[in-house]
C-alpha cells in the first residue's frame, strides 16, 4: 500500500494518511523513514520488511546531513540530524513525535 504525503510517495501496511501504520498507530506515531538501502519513505521498519522481504539497511552516520525524514502532518522534510536533536517534534509545525521511537533508532541509522 502507498500514499501521497503532498509529493513524497510513502510506503507501509494499513496506513493512515498521516504515516500510521499496522504496526505504530499512535497519535504521535507521525513519521516515515526513508529507507537507505532503496531510497524510499516507510512508515516504519517492520513494513520495510513485510513489502520488501527484507529489513532496510542503517543510514552511515557520515550521511546524517541528508533528508531522510518526512513529518505526516506537514510534510516537512527532516535531515536525520535534525530528527535525531528535534526534541521529539517537527521543527516546522511542532507536532509531537513519538519519544519511543528512540528505542528503534538503531534499526535505521548507524
Amino acid at each position: 500500500m502507498k500514499i501521497m504525503i503532498k509529493d513524497d510517495v510513502v510506503y507501509g501496511i494499513n496506513m493512515d494518511h498521516e504515516t500510521r501504520c499496522t504496526h505504530y498507530h499512535e497519535h504521535h506515531d507521525v513519521i516515515a523513514v526513508k529507507c537507505y538501502c532503496c531510497k524510499s519513505y516507510y512508515c516504519c521498519y517492520e513494513c520495510h520488511k513485510e513489502l520488501c522481504g527484507a529489513p532496510p539497511k542503517r543510514w552511515p552516520q557520515d550521511e546524517f546531513h541528508l533528508e531522510a525524514v518526512l513529518c505526516g502532518i506537514c510534510a516537512a522534510h527532516l535531515s536525520i540530524r535534525d530528527y535525531l536533536e528535534s526534541g521529539y517534534q517537527c521543527p516546522s509545525c511542532s507536532a509531537p513525535f513519538n519519544p519511543g521511537c528512540r528505542y528503534h533508532y538503531s534499526l535505521y541509522f548507524e
